[in-house]
């Protein structure tokens, strides 16, 4: 399971650090590919292939079903991270999440998310003002925290 914030600068290359904590559940190869929000999305190659047999049996004969597969398709490339843990991200998915500087590298359950610092400041404060009715919606703790 991924989860955890971790700030880190984009070289003149295109390459980001994959904190290290995430790059043992990667594994050597990980995909990377456009997320939702602006943000790219970095799947284990076990998650990606569940990932792949979903959208696989969505009807193609939908148009919606048809642009994003080939949204998430298109976007997607095979990647792994050099000796230092850098990653290098091409620039049409660099353009996608609007890296250019800073970036934010995020642990949400079985994928890691890069952000913009930028655009995730932004996404942070207005999901913060409304996280509490968000969770009202639609968390149901079964339990005693």
């Amino acid at each position: 399971m991924f989860m955890g914030e971790y700030q880190h600068t984009i070289d003149g290359k295109g390459r980001v650090i994959m904190p290290a904590r995430f790059r043992e559940g990667l594994g050597e190869k990980f995909i990377v590919t456009r997320g939702l929000d602006n943000c790219l999305f970095v799947y284990p190659l076990e998650e990606w292939e569940k990932l792949e047999k979903k959208l696989k049996a969505l009807p193609f004969t939908k148009a919606d079903a048809r642009a994003f597969t080939r949204f998430f398709f298109s976007g997607a490339i095979e990647c792994e991270a050099d000796k230092q843990g850098r990653v290098l991200i091409p620039q049409n998915l660099r353009d996608h999440a609007k890296l250019q500087k800073e970036a934010v590298v995020i642990g949400v359950s079985n994928r890691v998310e890069i952000w913009s610092q930028e655009v995730w400041d932004k996404y942070s404060e207005e999901a913060n003002l409304s996280f509490e009715e968000i969770s009202e919606k639609i968390v149901d703790f079964d339990f005693d925290l």
